[in-house]
């Protein structure tokens, strides 16, 4: 690890304070980053730390305080700015344009940055383009690929590519590795490293704690919007992370006592010979009051299973809920038959952004909250006030946009729109994608409730941790099949991941 000079420091917050409408986002951070360096800056969802990177990014303005660049009193008022400087934001969720091809996007902030119009040669945008992908070791990817048709995982790239393109003095990375495999996360890696290794100061925003342990030449963490401790990464502990995080004993985080007689009740969701793009004859139950867990590789189906189930991708085969058939490719019908959805995408397809927390609990079920085409906002205001509160979701007003949420209160708001359907299947994919450690234990406590009155649940994560820590059983899924069931003891880290990898 490298330790950080004074001398070299490239930027510095100097008690910069942002407020919002009945919120403190930031009190007073104090934090500095330095060329050659990666200094992870980690904290729960609502800690500030994606405040802290939009006012670097020049997409918003502190109240009080003070930005140095290079020793000099700076004021970043818009993202052109920010660029000018040499800092660079590649955000967890994306910023490209799917309907422009990878070379596009990748020399879109050339274009931007140019005062009048110029025509850009398409070889040279490829060329540059095959350049920047080289480097990220995606060079097989075709520049004039549109981005709309690639995975998660190479659009994710594609950003960084186009960041690194940009020579960024100071790069802030936010979750960037949230939706790539492991190979890929290596070959990150590799590449923070070397930008390191180059000067370039690498701001790394994660939950992941150990990636951070590893990576990180420095660690600050926040929490309610103040800059708790800077700390040098030699021997710190994820422990000492997370107390610093949360402020608070996370006994609640710790396995729950699972149910021992779920085979006594009621079978809700049968599936049978579900085939799809991506799955062949799936064949599982899943019963009241149960939280199944469905584990695999990238590649195993596993990520195709909840838009398959719920009626968003054509299949064959036969799913049922309490004996009753679902019509393929029709989500319509899956609500009516008892099933609610949330998907691991939570802010492109599974919250609308711009509506208010009230209007998003009802969304799925308007119908129970209109009259000849008028909607009850009285009885809106109601229910969306009795979800918040079943959930502990933490927001300033009804009317408050979810947009402007943290990650964890936002997948709150997104159950709470579940439950208001009054479903007897809630399937969930990554329900904890992107949310810091506090926000998961409480995330996990409510799915055990929501269980415990009966509802069937099924998982559909990545995280190995979270499957052991929630799931009675887990189905383990190899090339678009299920390749074992693991119950009891067997349900283990070790053991999920030698069943997917197993040839």
């Amino acid at each position: 690890m490298n330790a950080s000079n004074p001398q070299t420091e490239i930027v510095r917050i100097a008690g910069v304070t942002k407020r919002f409408p009945g919120v403190l986002a930031l009190d007073r951070i104090n934090v500095a980053f330095a060329a050659g360096e990666v200094h992870a800056v980690i904290g729960e969802n609502g800690a500030g730390k994606s405040t802290l990177m939009n006012i670097l990014a020049g997409d918003l303005q502190p109240n009080d305080g003070q930005i140095f660049i290079d020793g000099a009193p700076s004021v970043i008022a818009t993202p052109l700015v920010s660029r000018a400087h040499g800092i660079t934001v590649v955000y967890q969720e994306l910023a490209l344009c799917p309907t422009l091809s990878i070379a596009e996007n990748i020399m879109m902030p050339d274009m931007a940055a140019r005062s009048v119009a110029t025509f850009v040669p398409r070889d040279q945008m490829r060329r540059e383009a095959r350049a920047a992908l080289a480097r990220l070791g995606m060079d097989h990817l075709d520049p004039d690929t549109k981005v709309g048709r690639l995975s998660v995982a190479e659009a994710q790239l594609v950003e960084i590519a186009r960041a690194i393109r940009q020579k960024a003095r100071l790069l802030v990375l936010d979750e960037p590795n949230s939706a790539l495999s492991t190979r890929e996360s290596e070959k990150l890696f590799e590449i923070v490293r070397q930008l390191r290794a180059d000067g370039v100061a690498v701001i790394y925003v994660s939950h992941h704690l150990d990636e951070v342990l590893d990576l990180a030449d420095r660690i600050t963490v926040m929490r309610d919007g103040r800059t708790i401790e800077t700390m040098i990464n030699d021997n710190v502990s994820q422990d000492r992370l997370i107390r610093a995080m949360v402020g608070r004993d996370l006994g609640s985080a710790r396995p729950w006592t699972l149910q021992q007689n779920s085979a006594a009740h009621p079978v809700v969701l049968t599936v049978d010979d579900l085939t799809a793009p991506g799955l062949d004859q799936v064949n599982f139950t899943v019963r009241a009051g149960e939280i199944l867990g469905i584990g695999g590789l990238p590649d195993s189906g596993k990520d195709r299973l909840g838009d398959v189930l719920f009626g968003l991708i054509p299949r064959s085969g036969k799913v049922t809920i309490d004996g009753k058939e679902l019509p393929a490719a029709a989500p319509s019908a899956s609500i009516r038959y008892g099933m609610a959805y949330v998907p691991a995408d939570r802010r492109g397809a599974g919250a609308l952004l711009t509506m208010s927390v009230a209007d998003n609990v009802v969304s799925a079920a308007l119908k129970n909250f209109s009259v000849s085409g008028f909607l009850r906002r009285a009885q809106i205001k109601r229910e969306a006030r009795a979800q918040v509160a079943r959930l502990d979701a933490r927001i300033s007003h009804l009317g408050q946009k979810l947009a402007t949420l943290s990650g964890g209160n936002q997948q709150k708001i997104i159950l709470g729109r579940s439950l208001v359907t009054n479903p007897r299947l809630l399937v969930l994919h990554e329900p904890t994608r992107g949310i810091d450690v506090g926000a998961k234990a409480e995330i996990y406590q409510i799915l055990r409730q929501i269980a415990g009155e009966g509802v069937a649940i099924i998982m559909i994560s990545s995280e190995m941790p979270e499957l052991v820590m929630n799931a009675e059983r887990v189905l383990v899924m190899r090339s678009g099949r299920l390749s074992e069931e693991l119950r009891g003891a067997d349900v283990n880290e070790e053991a999920i991941l030698a069943r997917a990898m197993a040839s």
